[in-house]
């Protein structure tokens, strides 16, 4: 189950369908990965509360795309993931690619750092995209590593 909040107004314009973008995501998802079938929270904010989340919990200043926050809980609630609207969009839009294929790929890659994927080294990074790019493709979303759009 993943309990979508659109905290920030702006999502509904720019992605009227994100809370069943979100509960698509985790089906396809928890079909690779069985544990992504758990509770999740999934936040749709601006840059300005990422901003505030980057800073209180990674000590990083400014937005970013996505962050996990991985409960550590062996069941039950999996973790929350929120999703900055502005950094969404314009990459998106840098990429030139649908905002809601974007999201999903946001959305599964926060997924899976939910249950211990990384990319901090490049055998991480290729494990990670591997598995992202599969959950994707059945989604009819293209390989976001890919050459096409970006």
């Amino acid at each position: 189950m993943i309990e979508a909040v659109i905290e920030d107004e702006g999502w509904t314009a720019i992605l009227p369908d994100a809370a069943a973008l979100a509960e698509e995501c985790q089906r396809h998802a928890a079909a690779f990965e069985a544990s992504i079938g758990r509770e999740i929270a999934l936040l749709f904010c601006d840059d300005a509360a990422m901003t505030d989340l980057n800073s209180r919990f990674r000590d990083k200043d400014g937005a970013t795309n996505v962050l996990s926050f991985p409960s550590g809980e062996d069941e039950g609630f999996l973790g929350d993931i929120a999703l900055a609207r502005e950094t969404c969009a314009a990459e998106a839009a840098e990429k030139e690619i649908p905002l809601r294929d974007h999201a999903a790929h946001l959305i599964i890659h926060g997924m899976l750092h939910l249950i211990g994927y990384d990319h901090e080294t490049e055998d991480e990074a290729v494990e990670m995209e591997r598995r992202e790019t599969e959950i994707l493709s059945v989604m009819g979303v293209a390989d976001p590593y890919g050459q096409a759009g970006g």
